[in-house]
C-alpha cells in the first residue's frame, strides 16, 4: 500500500487508516483512540476483532466511514492457532472447558496428521456454517453473547460462508495438564462473516473430539495486509491516513471520469457500461477527487454511493 500522512492531533482528515490491534483492547476502544487523535467522532471501524485477537483493523475517518460498508464484505485472511482434544462454551481459549477427550483416540504421527488433513479439506470451498453462540451475531435484536452471559440457550442457524483456503503449517502434539492434546497452526482464506472459532469447534467435531482456537490474528482485509497497518502502541505519534480518493482507488479498482462524466455522476445519473461488473468501483474526477463508489447493471454505470462535495 502507497504511504498515507502523518496527521496531528489538531488536524481533522479523512480516508481509511489501518491499525495493527494488539491483544487486549476492543475495536472501540481503538475507535475511541483515534478520535480524540483526529479530533472527529466520525471514525468506525470495517469488521470487530475480538479483545483476544490481533491484526488487521479498517478504521474509517470522515467521510471514509463512507467506505466501510463495502469494505465489511472483504474477504480476510487469518493465521491461527487451533487446539484439538478440548470444546470450550465460547470455543475460544476464553471459555470454560465443556469437553476434553483429548486426542488419545485419533492414532499418532502420520496417521493422526492424515486424519487432520482430510477433515481440514473437507471444511474448505462453501460451507453452511453455525457461528459461535458466544458471537455478535443479533437474535431478535439482541448480539447472541448478550443472550448466552444471560444464561438463555441460543440456536444460532447455519450461514453460508466459503473458505477458499485452509492450510495447516505446523502440528504439534502437546499436553493439557496430563490430556494429549494436538494444536495446529494454520491460515484461512474466507469471506466475510466467517468465525474461525467456528471452524476449530467443526474441526474438532468431525474428528470425534474437541477443538477450540487459542489464537487469531487477522491478516488482510480486502486489499490491505498487516505490513501496511501502523502498530497500536505508536499511536498518538503516528497515523498514517490515506487519502480517500486513494484509500478507494486500493480497495475498489478505479473508473477514471471526464470533466462531463463527473459531473453527471456527481448528480446521481447513469453512465455508458464499461465491463467492470457490479462494484464498487472507485469513480475519479479528471483532478482525481472521488466522486462514487459505481456498479454496473443492466448495460449502465449506476452510482452506489456519491461522494462528490
Amino acid at each position: 500500500m502507497s504511504e498515507g500522512r502523518r496527521v496531528p492531533s489538531a488536524e481533522v482528515c479523512e480516508g481509511l487508516a489501518i491499525v495493527d490491534k494488539p491483544a487486549g483492547p476492543t475495536s472501540h476502544d481503538v475507535v475511541a483512540r483515534v478520535r480524540r487523535l483526529v479530533g472527529t467522532r466520525r471514525v468506525g471501524h470495517a469488521g470487530t476483532l475480538d479483545p483476544s485477537a490481533t491484526g488487521v483493523l479498517v478504521l474509517g475517518i470522515g467521510r471514509g466511514t463512507k467506505l466501510l460498508t463495502y469494505l465489511v464484505g472483504a474477504d480476510k485472511t487469518y493465521a491461527a492457532t487451533i487446539r484439538l482434544g478440548i470444546d470450550t462454551v465460547t470455543d475460544d481459549a476464553a471459555g470454560e472447558p465443556l469437553r476434553r477427550p483429548g486426542v488419545r483416540e485419533l492414532g499418532h504421527g502420520r496417521i493422526l496428521e492424515q486424519a487432520v488433513l482430510e477433515q481440514v479439506a473437507a471444511l474448505t470451498g462453501p460451507l453452511q456454517q453455525v457461528p459461535s453462540a458466544v458471537s455478535a451475531v443479533k437474535v431478535d435484536g439482541r448480539r447472541a453473547y448478550d443472550r448466552v452471559r444471560s444464561g438463555e440457550q441460543v440456536d444460532l442457524p447455519a450461514r453460508p460462508v466459503t473458505v477458499s483456503r485452509f492450510e495447516v503449517s505446523e502440528f504439534l502434539p502437546g499436553l493439557d495438564g496430563d490430556l494429549p492434546v494436538l494444536d495446529l497452526r494454520v491460515e484461512v482464506d474466507c469471506s466475510s462473516g466467517t468465525y474461525i472459532r467456528a471452524l476449530a469447534r467443526d474441526l474438532g467435531s468431525s474428528l470425534c473430539t474437541g477443538g477450540h482456537l487459542t489464537a487469531l490474528r487477522r491478516t488482510r482485509v480486502g486489499r490491505y495486509h498487516v505490513e501496511d497497518a501502523v502498530a497500536l502502541p505508536e499511536l498518538p505519534g503516528r497515523l498514517d491516513v490515506v487519502p480517500l480518493a486513494q484509500a478507494a482507488e486500493q480497495a475498489f479498482g478505479v473508473r477514471r471520469l471526464s470533466a462531463e462524466e463527473a459531473v453527471r455522476l456527481g448528480h446521481g445519473q447513469r453512465l455508458p457500461a464499461e465491463g467492470l461488473g457490479p462494484g464498487p468501483v472507485a469513480a475519479l474526477a479528471p483532478d482525481g477527487s472521488l466522486v462514487a463508489l459505481v456498479g454496473e447493471r443492466s448495460g449502465s454505470v449506476r452510482p452506489l454511493l456519491v461522494l462528490a462535495r
